[in-house]
């Protein structure tokens, strides 16, 4: 694992999108009341943004028969932008964080599971700009981008999140912006639970020697 041992010293840390990086609670309830009103089909939409983390497809799952849920993925994707990139806002500190891993000398990148078009349009409409954007990739699969960058920690919200730093020997750090709390994170094998990721620039400066 690369460890970032001074701010002259490249290194990579990694971020998840959603309720980490972005709240897109307001934009995927848009989007998903969208996709209701076109189908016809009863999608809570005040629940599924209480459990945002996992892909797509395990939340149409609850809506939808399997035989559609392929079809149904498709058009959320082409309904998300026009619904989705607009109302939803950067989460406290997230512009500062990306800045901070710069600012010491490494790279930031993001790895979800969100679709990655869309990811990048989020990241774009909020002038957040990471190094590199990878999308597709949930829980351990998010340990094949982590690993690819070398990178030595992966900041996320989810344990899910965790699962992928661990399976790909970096730093989980946890933030309890999303739908787990600190215990869960910590319970999960969360190596440091931050509050929220305002605290992260000062951690990455006092922790940067990461082993």
């Amino acid at each position: 694992m690369t460890s970032p041992s001074s701010p002259r010293t490249p290194f990579t840390v990694g971020f998840d999108l959603d309720m980490t990086l972005i709240d897109s609670r307001p934009g995927i309830h848009a989007a998903y009341r969208a996709l209701s009103a076109e189908t016809g089909v009863w999608i809570d939409a005040d629940l599924a943004v209480t459990r945002l983390g996992p892909p797509l497809e395990q939340e149409l799952a609850e809506w939808f028969p399997e035989e559609r849920i392929r079809e149904m993925g498709d058009r959320y994707r082409e309904l998300y932008p026009r619904h989705a990139i607009g109302p939803t806002t950067a989460m406290p500190g997230a512009r500062e964080a990306v800045e901070a891993v710069r600012e010491l000398g490494g790279r930031a990148i993001v790895v979800t599971a969100k679709h990655q078009p869309n990811a990048v349009l989020h990241l774009t409409h909020l002038g957040i700009a990471p190094d590199a954007t990878i999308g597709w990739l949930w829980a351990e699969a998010k340990a094949e981008a982590l690993r690819e960058h070398d990178a030595a920690v992966y900041v996320g919200d989810h344990l899910g999140d965790v699962r992928g730093a661990r399976a790909a020997g970096a730093l989980s750090v946890a933030v309890p912006t999303g739908p787990c709390d600190a215990a869960a994170l910590r319970g999960a094998g969360a190596d440091v639970v931050l509050d929220d990721l305002t605290a992260f620039p000062t951690w990455l400066k006092e922790h940067r020697c990461v082993s």
